[in-house]
């Protein structure tokens, strides 16, 4: 009753399917594309497919990205071949996937997808075969496996500026849906109708703002108005393919336009509902520390250091812990075992939201530990602290709240200072604090101070 109820509400969203198109063909000349660009295992797939009889091209973000002159991380094949006939081919190839089956071709550390062309799901749900499709009551696609031709696959892509196929035998463009206009026009455009395809599979609204701010890209506007409506069906997505996205949404060199994009289209607070509450709360200190954050790991991605997801995800969630812990307080719990237990919940609620593994919440958790460590500086502390091999993380951990307005009485400064001194100075130093110093007050009223962002980010 109830799934008849849904297929009656939805089917005002369905539109008659367009004729399959014949695609602009881009000749050579006609573009600037090379294929002494690809990839020689990417190519030699391609011509291996060929050669046994079936359909097989460059697709999606490489030849958009090719097009615009970025050059591609990885490259994908789309083929008329299924993924047991690619196997069939090839002795490296392994069959992965249920949701989506595809191929992937090994050669060494490098992987050439090779996904077989789709087709639409059938219009009658009840035609469908479990085994190779499935839809959610709400309509979001939870298999897709329904096999068809070229023209079918091209008009199941999400976003016109991936349905693009790259031949390198003949160096032609196939363009299915207008793509290469969209790339000159510098537009995000959904294929087919927004709504329908946002509830096929709500990730893609987070795949529309990856592209705009990877490529600087405007969300065209028949494609953008449903997100914020739809935003809430992101709920529904598995913890473990959120966690994914966050990833290749943050960690792009992009990740301070992403933020700013998921908050526009509010697609944020699905993601990260605490860190969005704190921001409604205290916009301008949780908004400082999370865009400083994003700058530091935007700038260590362009200068090619590396970066790791743990010290982003604890400034992403750290706003939200002062207030969970003073409302534990104020049920009775000590200040300490106050900032402890909000500190395992926060993450515990973030995990099940994005399930974030515990290679990084581990080190997440030691880095805010370090916070209530630093200001203990008597003795033999600090030179213990300095040993630990979490500190540097803890310290620029330290400067980025510092810059986002938190006072500590100068506890960044005092560390930045015994980091740079000899032993006989840092002794005068550990004198000078006196018995009673050490657990300068966390607020977070004053204005940031111009100084230098951390050095390495805490992502060492």
């Amino acid at each position: 009753m109830l799934k008849k109820l849904f297929q009656t509400l939805r089917s005002p969203l369905r539109r008659v399917r367009p004729a399959r198109p014949t695609p602009q063909v881009l000749a050579a000349s006609q573009h600037n594309l090379h294929r002494e660009q690809i990839s020689r295992n990417a190519v030699g797939v391609v011509e291996r497919l060929q050669q046994a009889g079936y359909q097989a091209y460059l697709v999606g973000g490489c030849v958009r990205d090719l097009l615009l002159g970025i050059t591609p991380k990885d490259f994908d094949v789309a083929t008329s071949a299924t993924p047991e006939q690619v196997r069939a081919e090839f002795r490296n190839a392994r069959i992965i996937g249920r949701r989506f089956k595809l191929a992937h071709v090994h050669f060494g550390r490098e992987i050439i997808e090779v996904a077989t062309f789709r087709a639409h799901h059938p219009a009658d749900e009840e035609q469908e075969d479990n085994n190779q499709s499935a839809r959610h009551e709400s309509g979001r696609i939870l298999r897709d496996n329904v096999y068809g031709s070229q023209e079918d696959d091209a008009q199941r892509r999400d976003f016109t500026i991936n349905a693009l196929y790259y031949d390198p035998h003949n160096e032609r463009v196939l363009d299915y849906a207008h793509g290469v206009h969209d790339i000159r026009n510098r537009e995000v455009r959904l294929i087919g109708d927004p709504t329908q395809r946002y509830l096929e599979d709500p990730v893609r609204m987070l795949r529309a703002i990856r592209f705009a701010a990877k490529l600087d890209f405007a969300i065209e506007p028949h494609s953008a108005e449903p997100i914020r409506r739809l935003a809430r069906q992101l709920n529904d997505i598995p913890a473990a393919r959120l966690f994914d996205e966050v990833i290749k949404l943050l960690l792009s060199g992009q990740g301070l336009r992403t933020f700013e994009l998921l908050c526009e289209y509010e697609l944020f607070a699905p993601l990260f509902p605490a860190t969005a509450a704190a921001l409604k709360a205290d916009p301008d200190y949780a908004g400082r520390l999370i865009r400083q954050a994003l700058i530091n790991t935007d700038e260590r991605i362009r200068i090619g250091k590396p970066v790791t997801p743990a010290f982003l995800f604890a400034a992403l969630l750290w706003p939200a812990l002062p207030a969970r812990a003073a409302a534990l307080q104020a049920h009775g719990l000590p200040a300490l075992a106050a900032l402890q237990e909000a500190a395992h919940e926060l993450i515990s609620e973030q995990c099940r939201r994005t399930a974030v593994p515990k290679r990084f919440t581990l080190p997440l958790r030691e880095i805010w530990d370090m916070q209530e460590r630093l200001p203990r500086r008597q003795g033999k502390r600090a030179d213990l602290l300095l040993e630990n091999p979490r500190f540097r993380a803890g310290y620029d951990f330290l400067l980025l709240r510092e810059s986002a307005g938190e006072v500590t009485g100068g506890l960044g400064d005092w560390w930045t200072r015994y980091q740079e001194i000899s032993d006989s100075e840092r002794r005068q130093m550990i004198r000078a604090l006196g018995s009673g110093e050490g657990k300068p007050a966390r607020k977070r009223r004053r204005a940031p101070r111009k100084r230098p962002a951390p050095a390495d980010g805490g992502q060492d």
